[in-house]
């Protein structure tokens, strides 16, 4: 199963490759990926309907007991066979549905390959947690699907508001997730269900549970969603919206029937939610003139149905449910594929434009014509089964309470009356010729469909008139998971075609004839509809709310952000002051005995660091104030070293060096000196506040220090560090495997930073080009010159004017740029078990660029480093996060640290830790974040200032432009 996932991942990752390589002919590869799937489900078919099922197992972070635990049984195997078999039909269909120029198949292709995998994990996850990282893949997926290339307002505003709906329920299901596992003592979904436990903290959770479910599955008043999603293409709406996503929710709710239906709450909200979508997503449909909003506001209805069945609890509704959702996902993707066909040879989809066209297409015809009918529920095809077996379970009190079952069952005559109108709407609408209308011509059928541009459709179609006979060599299937339900009406029938002449049958052509009627009255009933339609909708409510919510943002926001540093800062200080620092002033434990220093070097060092913040507050001049402010951070670094921290003391001075670059970059552009007064009440208050603030943290920290009471974890670090990091620098080893998980996090937070920094620097695009000097013009005009060439101890530095040149730092960044960098590599390599590591050694790489940069200016930069500085922060991320993977294949956990050990011919003995690949990317990140800040706070504002004032540019300047 895990492959499986693992096969969709890769797929969709070479998907836009694939698809630039073979155009939309990449589609028919792609297709194998969901088919292999497809195949190995089916061969775990008789081991799950003999009352078996499939597991396994891979431990994700051991620590916090978390997993990536997957279980195939026979409803996740149904479900696993609708993901598969449906997205391998839709790939097929996608190789003829685009164009074979079509810019957008590429990322098309990829999105819809990487959700069918997030669908097929979500219906295998048995772990809580890994059940809602697909489920919220899904969303993320079906967003980028709908909004497809972000041209289209319409589509924006659809993707935006599916994301946003089920994201909000998705959230709402974490949290009753949680709540439902803290209930039942386990995370895993098989042992939930199996023991919920009870209390009001599980049926808080469960209606949270459900609150992610009636999102995803648009159920009112959340139903509006749905319709807006078809902008997106047709192969969206037939995958995602029709047999896939919007079944994401009654998976949910059967997956956790067994154990939930009798939670006070759950019917009464899976009931009347289904039953009052059913009949509102029905009465919309009847008056739609669009071919995929009539099919999306039948879906809508379609899904109450499907929500009543899979979560009324009993067994027999349970067993309709899940034969009448195989037989929705065969019809209605079949329906949605048959108006794209439509769509793809006519560009129009409005009914009312459409006449005859059933002669043109004999074929589609039928195929539309096949799965209508089972819309319908007319006998041979699965959906009556369905039906049948449903109205044959609420007829005979297939509910713990009778009057509820009378009611629901009520609510799914007309409902179903309502499809069989709205049905009887489509095909006449996509296929009749009507009254008024010339006949589609065949000239008017731009894009006549192929073969293949028919054969998923029609292979959908069939199934579903192939299964309605064979409805009973389903059973074994639906019976391996509606056996867990209880048994409410015994008389009940299993799964078949023919039941004899009874009362549901009795029903379902009363449902026909509603529907016949609705159809016949179609004029009357749209202007009954028009007359008694409501001012007010779900969808306009929706953006109502969306924009008061904008207004009381705009109103906290004015309120409260008033653009003042000095405020935010002080709020935060006063609350740290009244909070912790009363806790800390009336309830902590101090320390009985107390040491000012270990040597009177410590102290001399702390007098300056002292000194130096009361001085960094007192001068006026930005650069004095900065400077003084170094000289802080160069004495913690030295208190570090004194204190036997090495790394950290190397790290700090570098660190340090490093933001006073970045300060005096900043400076250009701010005034020489501070010119902000205060009056002296100000100054006063801003006083106490800092001084009792630092006498809060001073006191926290010897509270904590002194408080410790169990043995240090840390001093388990060395030996750990040894045995299981592989090198001697506590230091290093806890960086880049005790505490790797934390250091991604870190060095992930550095990409976005450079990023930040570029993005609010560079004004026209994110990548500034790289300044390089052009020699050749160069030399030219140093010929023309009348000045005598100077010689040139940096690449660029003939680019720079005389006057703004210093021969003794070109020569001194000449002879130590490589030295630098030679040392830079020498602590990356080892940092492992001697003080350095990656970031040490970026740090001093970088500190080389600035050397070139403050020595030969922005061209300088260009040729000492060549390259985009994103290209460095992506592959230095992605060989950081990459060497989990390798531990992993290693046959270690993720990012844990494997050990090889060789002997090579000239080297010898060789042992190699994978951790060490961890810290060169690292290295190249650091690398990349100083270059992004060279380059955007250096190098892009000498630009620009030279394009606003190219009267101080030097000739060298100019032709190096």
């Amino acid at each position: 199963m895990l492959a499986a996932l693992l096969l969709h991942a890769l797929a969709a990752v070479l998907a836009p490759v694939l698809v630039r390589w073979w155009g939309r002919q990449a589609f028919l590869v792609l297709a194998l990926v969901p088919a292999a799937g497809f195949g190995w489900v089916l061969t775990r078919l008789p081991g799950v309907t003999g009352g078996g099922e499939v597991t396994e197992t891979v431990p994700w972070v051991p620590a916090l007991d978390l997993v990536v635990a997957l279980r195939m049984d026979a409803l996740a195997l149904l479900f696993a066979l609708l993901v598969t078999g449906v997205g391998t039909l839709v790939l097929l269909y996608c190789s003829r549905y685009f164009e074979p120029d079509d810019e957008r198949a590429g990322r098309f292709a990829g999105h819809l390959t990487a959700f069918a995998g997030s669908m097929l994990g979500l219906v295998l996850a048995d772990d809580l947690f890994l059940l809602y990282v697909f489920w919220e893949l899904t969303t993320v997926f079906s967003f980028l699907l709908i909004g497809g290339s972000g041209t289209k307002l319409a589509a924006r505003r659809a993707a935006s508001q599916a994301l946003i709906l089920t994201t909000a329920g998705g959230l709402a299901m974490l949290v009753g997730l949680i709540m439902v596992g803290g209930a039942s003592g386990s995370y895993l979904l098989s042992e939930v269900v199996a023991d919920p436990g009870s209390g009001p903290f599980l049926v808080a959770g469960t209606m949270l549970v459900l609150a992610g479910a009636v999102t995803k599955s648009a159920m009112i008043p959340f139903h509006f969603w749905l319709p807006a999603a078809m902008e997106a293409p047709t192969p969206v709406s037939a995958y995602l919206h029709a047999a896939a996503m919007v079944k994401a929710g009654i998976y949910l709710v059967a997956r956790f029937a067994p154990g939930f239906a009798d939670v006070p709450g759950w019917r009464p909200v899976v009931l009347g939610l289904g039953v009052a979508t059913m009949l509102v997503g029905g009465y919309r449909a009847l008056r739609q003139n669009d071919l995929k909003l009539l099919l999306a506001f039948g879906t809508v209805s379609q899904l109450g149905f499907l929500m009543v069945l899979v979560g009324a609890g009993s067994r027999e509704l349970a067993a309709a449910g899940l034969a009448m959702t195989l037989a929705h996902a065969l019809f209605k993707s079949t329906l949605f594929l048959t108006v794209g066909v439509i769509d793809h040879a006519t560009g129009v989809r409005d009914l009312r434009r459409l006449s005859g066209l059933g002669r043109r297409l004999p074929v589609l015809a039928v195929v539309g014509g096949l799965a209508g009918a089972s819309m319908a529920g007319l006998p041979p095809l699965l959906g009556f089964v369905g039906k049948e077996a449903a109205f044959t379970a609420l007829w005979a009190g297939g509910l713990p309470d009778r009057t509820a079952a009378v009611l629901v069952l009520t609510g799914l005559v007309v409902g179903s009356a309502f499809t069989a109108g709205y049905t009887a709407r489509f095909l006449w609408g996509a296929f009749a010729r009507k009254g008024g209308l010339p006949p589609t011509e065949p000239a008017e059928l731009a894009h006549p469909p192929g073969p293949l541009f028919l054969a998923a459709p029609t292979v959908l179609a069939l199934t579903g008139l192939v299964a309605g006979p064979a409805s009973p060599l389903l059973e074994p299937l639906v019976a391996g998971y509606a056996d867990r339900l209880p048994l409410i009406a015994p008389e009940a029938e299993k799964l078949a075609l023919w039941h004899g002449v009874q009362p549901a049958l009795g029903l379902s052509a009363l449902t026909l004839l509603g529907g016949a009627a609705l159809f016949a009255a179609r004029r009357r009933v749209f202007r009954l509809q028009r007359r008694l339609a409501v001012g007010a909708s779900a969808d306009e409510g929706y953006w109502n709310t969306m924009q008061a919510l904008d207004r009381l943002a705009v109103l906290v926001t004015g309120t409260t952000q008033r653009g003042s540093l000095p405020a935010y800062l002080g709020t935060i200080l006063v609350v740290v002051l009244a909070l912790p620092g009363s806790v800390l002033l009336f309830r902590a434990p101090w320390p009985g005995e107390w040491r000012a220093w270990d040597t009177p070097i410590q102290a001399l060092v702390g007098a300056v660091v002292v000194i130096a913040a009361v001085l960094a507050v007192r001068i006026r001049q930005r650069l004095s104030a900065v400077l003084v402010v170094g000289v802080s951070g160069y004495g913690l670094a030295v208190l570090f070293a004194l204190q036997g921290a090495p790394d950290l003391a190397l790290t700090q001075f570098l660190v340090e060096t490093l933001t006073l670059v970045v300060f005096v970059l900043v400076l250009r552009k701010l005034p020489k000196d501070i010119t902000e007064r205060h009056r002296p009440r100000e100054r006063a208050v801003r006083a106490a506040v800092a001084v009792a603030v630092g006498l809060v943290m001073a006191g926290a920290g010897a509270v904590a220090l002194g408080a410790r009471t169990a043995e240090p974890v840390s001093v388990a670090y060395p030996e750990a560090a040894y045995e299981l990091g592989g090198g001697q620098n506590v230091v290093n080893v806890t960086l880049v495997d005790i505490r790797a998980w934390d250091t991604l996090g870190e060095i992930s937070l550095l990409v976005v930073a450079a990023t930040g920094i570029a993005s609010l620097v560079f004004l026209r695009r994110r990548t500034g080009t790289v300044d390089r000097l052009d020699p050749v013009r160069l030399a030219r005009q140093e010929k023309r010159s009348r000045r005598a060439p100077r010689r040139h101890w940096l690449a660029a530095s003939a680019a720079l004017a005389p006057e703004r040149r210093s021969v003794v730092l070109e020569v001194v960044t000449r002879i130590l740029f490589h030295s630098i960098v030679v040392f830079s590599v020498f602590l990356l390599f080892s940092g492992h078990n001697q003080p350095g590591g990656g970031f040490a050694g970026g740090l001093v790489a970088g500190l080389a660029l600035v050397l070139r940069y403050l020595a030969g200016g922005r061209y300088e930069l260009g040729e000492a480093a060549p390259v985009d500085p994103g290209l460095l922060l992506g592959i230095g991320l992605l060989l950081a996060g990459g060497t989990g993977v390798t531990g992993l294949l290693l046959g270690a956990e993720v990012l844990e640290t494997a050990i090889l050990e060789t002997a090579l011919p000239v080297l010898g003995d060789v042992k190699l830790v994978t951790s060490l690949f961890f810290d060169v990317g690292v290295y190249l990140i650091v690398v990349g974040l100083v270059l992004d800040i060279l380059r955007s706070l250096g190098a892009e504002l000498d630009r620009q200032a030279d394009e606003h004032d190219p009267i101080d540019a030097t000739p060298g300047e100019v032709i190096a432009r």
